[in-house]
């Protein structure tokens, strides 16, 4: 899979937001992270393997291009570390990870340079049985392995490491001078979204709807919009979204947006995603009221 650069667009739902399908059972969070950052990598467990009733060890097998900082204990698990491998193991049938409870493990690191996908291998042991997440798909074909890696995209410096979905924008009929734009926001190491842009509106805006009183009053950002790390934020209809005004024509179902979303790490670091939205509410979206309120 290809790098996006900062000013190449990006269809939602290609295979770099889509990243870490639901087939995958030991995961990292989508979003990729920056070449040569430090990255915190958070593996997620869903369920415990076929037929077992906990997940009693978790071994990760460190890729070249991952230089390991440290590991964060569990409690109630012995944590071990040797060259290239990390392991946590239940301490009891208590402690263990019972049936489709979701758990973390968490490793510390350096990344590579070079951006690229990173493949971690990962060692599931239940109670009975075991499930071994290593397997790397094929790049010459579609087909999803049984048993997949976890993945970790490296991107190269001015990609924002953000995760968006389910993203889309609210048509807008001629005459109309203002409609919103709502999706899903998710970045494994945190971010802020401090800027949008689009060359079919004037003015682009991170705002926020509350009641104050009994009014909805719309407001404007001027911090823009903390993304709390592997923490999912909503841009939805009713709350937080992007407000564009001043439109240069009408957004037409069907039709799509393009739209560039600016970002700013704790340590200062700009970025950027191009993104193409759909307009159109998806299926199961609520429309919400048009945006007319008083700010």
């Amino acid at each position: 899979m290809s790098i996006p650069r900062p000013n190449r667009f990006l269809p939602l739902c290609a295979a770099l937001l889509c990243a870490g399908g639901a087939s995958a059972h030991v995961t990292l969070p989508p979003g990729g992270a920056t070449a040569g950052s430090d990255y915190e990598a958070a593996f997620r467990v869903g369920h415990a393997c076929k037929d077992a009733q906990a997940t009693t060890g978790i071994t990760v097998r460190l890729p070249e291009g991952f230089t390991l900082a440290g590991a964060q204990p569990r409690a109630g698990w012995t944590l071990s570390t040797k060259a290239q491998e990390v392991s946590w193991t239940a301490d009891s049938a208590q402690t263990a990870l019972q049936g489709k409870e979701h758990g973390e493990f968490v490793l510390r690191g350096k990344l590579t340079d070079k951006p690229g996908t990173l493949w971690f291998k990962v060692l599931q042991s239940c109670d009975k049985g075991s499930a071994d997440w290593a397997q790397i798909p094929a790049a010459d074909t579609a087909q999803k392995p049984e048993f997949p890696a976890a993945r970790l995209d490296v991107l190269a410096p001015g990609v924002a490491p953000v995760d968006v979905r389910d993203a889309w924008v609210r048509q807008a009929v001629p005459g109309q001078s203002g409609t919103g734009a709502f999706m899903k926001l998710t970045a494994p190491s945190g971010a802020r979204l401090i800027g949008v842009s689009t060359p079919v509106a004037g003015i682009a805006e991170v705002h926020e709807m509350k009641m104050d009183g009994d009014v909805m009053r719309m407001r404007a950002l001027p911090d823009g919009l903390a993304l709390p790390p592997r923490q999912t934020v909503a841009l939805a209809p009713g709350g937080y979204h992007i407000m564009l005004m001043q439109l240069k024509q009408p957004i037409t179902k069907g039709a799509s947006v393009p739209l560039s979303l600016q970002f700013e790490d704790a340590q200062g670091r700009k970025s950027a995603l191009e993104l193409k939205v759909p307009v159109g509410a998806p299926d199961g979206a609520a429309a919400g009221a048009a945006h007319g309120h008083m700010h």
